[in-house]
């Protein structure tokens, strides 16, 4: 018996890739929403969590770089699969720790497996979308990203109250398991899904281009040649440049809003919630404006560099909140900063499809997403170079104020050198890159 056809399944296949998303922002802050409880249980000093932080960092470099080759390899199906399982397992391991180096050992194979979420998720939206939907669709699966964090911010304490912190880790470790049975089971590359329907399938490989549709989803590219292409030196930017500035939001706004407005960490923090919820509208967005103007007529690349050019010059409003003095209007202007900052993210994550063949996509992303993992690796040396240097001096403030000020400018020197390096860019050819 065949199995029934099912209408728009390529936004099935968006849901799936949204729910690995959460799922894989869900297990990575855990760690940080514990660190109260851990720290006193195990003795741990800020210098043992730090280290354990920047093992995850390390490890998810390195991850990203290893499995987007991989993933090119052997294709997004087993790809995924091994990417899922390989983190779920790592995550259930925490629950055994019972120190520092084991935490920072169980941190390592989270950071390794993590790795390969994004490089199969965009690889995926390039074998699923035609172009002119592709932003649309990161955006949505990006979305993952914020809802992830504000289902660890209700889930966590859930489970903390009726059980204990190892529980956390073996019961968010395990979802991951749930999930690779909706993905084995639903999932195949278009040309062998037999859901499909063939008005379905014509639509989405008539929006690819002619290049895209060439051979099977693995690899048949030389991954050193890569980098001798502009086009991945200009995604390298986007994510190098800009990553770290995410990660900084990520990490230090509840010690910005602590030292800044007092806000008192050890309660529910409705100003979080706001701030973390803003960025699901800005990947959606962000996806949905560029989508909207390829579908108008716009070239593929110079309807991402409008949208980003747009972006940047808006996120320089960041420089504003040195001068807010009321906590809700620092959490209105840190809002709209990481709005847009997903938005930036969604069309960023776009370019490894618009200018590379499917099969050199997950590579692409990889590479990229090891730029950005290792930015997020130094940037925080600065600040953290910069917020003792001025607490000493009595003025906290003024080390964000510079802080602020670096991430409010960085997105246009970042578009800039994009702009300059796909000036004559268009998908490159298989043959280019054999």
């Amino acid at each position: 018996m065949s199995a029934p056809k099912i209408k728009n399944y390529r936004w099935l296949i968006v849901v799936l890739l949204f729910t690995a998303t959460t799922i894989n922002y869900l297990d990575r802050q855990i760690i940080g929403l514990l660190k109260p409880i851990l720290e006193k249980e195990f003795t741990w000093s800020e210098t043992d969590y730090a280290r354990i932080i920047m093992a995850f960092t390390a490890a998810y470099a390195i991850g990203l770089l290893a499995l987007g080759w991989l993933i090119d390899k052997i294709g997004t199906k087993k790809g995924y699969s091994i990417t899922i399982i390989f983190w779920s397992v790592a995550g259930m391991l925490h629950a055994l720790a019972r120190s520092a180096f084991g935490f920072g050992l169980a941190r390592v194979g989270l950071g390794l497996g993590e790795g390969g979420n994004y490089p199969a998720a965009v690889k995926t939206v390039a074998e699923w979308f035609p172009k002119k939907e592709r932003a649309l669709a990161t955006g949505l699966f990006n979305a993952g990203t914020s809802v992830g964090v504000v289902v660890a911010l209700l889930l966590v304490p859930w489970i903390l109250t009726r059980y204990g912190w190892q529980e956390v880790f073996w019961i968010t470790g395990a979802l991951g398991f749930v999930w690779l049975i909706f993905w084995l089971l639903f999932y195949d590359i278009p040309a062998q899904q037999k859901r499909l329907t063939t008005e379905e399938y014509d639509y989405i490989v008539n929006g690819q281009e002619k290049e895209e549709q060439r051979g099977g989803e693995k690899s048949k590219v030389n991954w050193i040649k890569l980098f001798s292409f502009p086009q991945t030196w200009a995604y390298i930017t986007g994510k190098g440049l800009i990553d770290p500035i995410y990660w900084f939001f990520l990490f230090w706004l509840p010690s910005y809003f602590a030292s800044t407005f007092s806000l008192d960490l050890k309660k529910p923090s409705l100003e979080l919630m706001l701030i973390y919820t803003a960025t699901t509208v800005g990947s959606i967005s962000g996806g949905w404006f560029s989508s909207q103007l390829i579908k108008r007529g716009w070239p593929v690349i110079k309807a991402r560099k409008t949208v980003i050019l747009v972006i940047a010059v808006l996120e320089l409003s960041v420089l504003l909140i040195q001068f807010a003095t009321d906590v809700w209007v620092a959490v209105g202007l840190i809002s709209f900063a990481v709005a847009l900052h997903q938005a930036w993210a969604t069309n960023v994550f776009t370019l490894p499809s618009d200018l590379f063949p499917k099969q050199a996509v997950s590579s692409i992303v990889g590479i990229g997403g090891m730029a950005g993992a290792v930015g997020g690796i130094f940037f925080p040396m600065l600040i953290g170079s910069l917020l003792d240097t001025y607490k000493a001096a009595g003025n906290l403030a003024g080390g964000y104020n510079i802080i602020f000020t670096i991430c409010g400018c960085t997105y246009l020197i970042a578009w800039l050198i994009i702009h300059l390096l796909t000036r004559k860019s268009k998908m490159l050819e298989l043959t280019e890159l054999e």
